[in-house]
């Protein structure tokens, strides 16, 4: 590992050098916000799906796919691939929000329903969505350069994301689809080359792959029955994802997010490919990191690569929405202003940062928050109901309380109705879940149609 640290330093530096040259200056607000060009057009289809796809593919999501890869073999490549339906059912929601409700946000679409106090609860939600984002996605980079709590760890951690914010600061939104459109088209061509190496050494046939793994809840399955109860919940507090569904016409929105579903599922299923081939070579570990090594210094350079660009690519895409959320979301069109924007993305860089040096777990980043926000799966599923504001809080309270039980363990053991991993995170989902719908709808039952609507 340590031969590799001067090309590793090299891969940062130089990508993000690349990105940052390749980088727009945004001088206009709709171009920094809104990612328009310089002649003020929307993003086309395909700029809005390569960004959708690597926006979601980056260091945190393929790293938990090849560990869960190497957990549970196919099974648990599939759970983790389940959560890109998020792109289907958000595409279709959020399409039905802007043609049939004329809503120009989420946060317009809250202020009218529910009012302004629903507008910060929401936004803290999304804020510590994002928060979560940075540090987690950093994290998988500095442990390719030495162990945690290392110097080389810290140091590697400070200047990717450094040279991140610099290009992020340059073009805004419009930067992170410019680069995400490179980005995407690179991760392409290198998981093309890493299965290139993999399924040949198990004769060409991905039925060696397909078949591994057992169809059980201790195999796996619990995740799996996780993830197709968050997808009704979880897009909707990730604002990388929800802010690109307003920035191009609704029609060629809906027609990327429905693409996008299909894209990133199937990549990020094919990269558990790494973690089941660890699992066949008796590897342990972190599954890419480890099957780099044992494949020699070129595939070990394609792994780093890979990280730094699905790294890189959510970064800007976390710093452009946290941008918008704080200058556009909570702001007024009076302090709106380009220096905002960039100072915005400098505070949720240093902020992001801090949670590296308290060890946290990067699959909590997204276990954890996920059922937390559980209690938003009514609040857009049933959009176009007229609800009472008491709707809303009770529903987003009811998930933030199951998300803390977890969080602390003080959910009860005699509650978990599954055995093996992630038991009592299906557990906590399904009562969560049930909790959060009865909570939405109780207040309607309670008042009168007239106080009601």
């Amino acid at each position: 590992m340590l031969e590799a640290l001067p090309y590793q330093w090299g891969l940062v530096i130089a990508s993000s050098l690349v990105l940052f040259f390749i980088s727009p200056w945004a001088r206009t607000i709709p171009q920094f916000f809104r990612a328009t060009n310089s002649q003020e057009q929307k993003p086309n289809a395909l700029l809005l799906t390569s960004s959708l796809v690597i926006s979601w593919i980056f260091a945190k999501s393929i790293t938990n796919a090849a560990n869960l890869g190497l957990s549970f073999g196919f099974v648990g490549g599939l759970a983790y691939a389940t959560y890109y339906l998020s792109f289907l059912v958000a595409g279709i929601i959020l399409y039905r929000m802007r043609v049939k409700g004329s809503f120009q946000s989420i946060h317009d679409f809250l202020s009218q329903r529910f009012g302004a106090p629903a507008i910060i609860i929401f936004s803290l939600l999304i804020g510590f969505r994002l928060f979560n984002e940075v540090w987690s996605n950093t994290m998988v980079i500095g442990s390719y350069f030495g162990p945690k709590d290392s110097g080389a760890y810290y140091l590697a951690i400070g200047v990717f994301t450094t040279l991140t914010l610099a290009y992020s600061l340059k073009g805004g939104m419009r930067s992170a689809l410019l680069t995400d459109l490179i980005q995407m088209a690179l991760f392409g061509v290198l998981l093309f080359i890493i299965l290139g190496v993999l399924l040949p050494r198990r004769g060409g046939d991905i039925g060696v792959f397909v078949s591994t793994g057992e169809w059980t809840m201790v195999g796996g399955l619990n995740l799996l029955f996780v993830a197709l109860i968050q997808v009704f919940s979880y897009p909707f507090h990730d604002p990388v994802l929800t802010d690109r569904a307003f920035i191009s016409t609704p029609k060629t929105t809906l027609w990327s997010f429905i693409a996008a579903t299909f894209i990133g599922g199937i990549c990020i299923l094919l990269f558990s490919f790494v973690g089941i081939y660890a699992q066949q070579e008796g590897l342990s570990g972190q599954a890419p990191f480890e099957v780099g090594k044992t494949l020699g210094f070129s595939m070990m350079l394609i792994m780093n690569f890979i990280m730094i660009t699905s790294a890189a690519s959510t970064l800007d895409s976390a710093f452009a929405a946290f941008s918008k959320l704080t200058c556009i979301d909570l702001g007024s069109p009076e302090t709106l202003s380009l220096y905002r924007g960039r100072i915005s993305m400098a505070i949720i860089a240093i902020a992001g940062t801090v949670p590296v040096f308290l060890s946290p777990t990067i699959l909590s980043a997204t276990t954890i928050s996920g059922t937390m926000v559980i209690g938003l799966a009514p609040v857009f599923l049933f959009w176009n109901w007229k609800m009472p504001p008491l709707s809303f809080y009770l529903s987003i309270g009811g998930g933030i309380i199951m998300g803390i039980l977890l969080a602390t363990g003080l959910f009860p053991q005699e509650w978990t109705w599954f055995e093996g991993k992630y038991g009592d995170l299906l557990s906590v989902n399904i009562i969560g879940s049930i909790l959060c719908f009865a909570l939405f709808f109780l207040p309607k039952l309670l008042f009168s149609p007239r106080e009601a609507h």
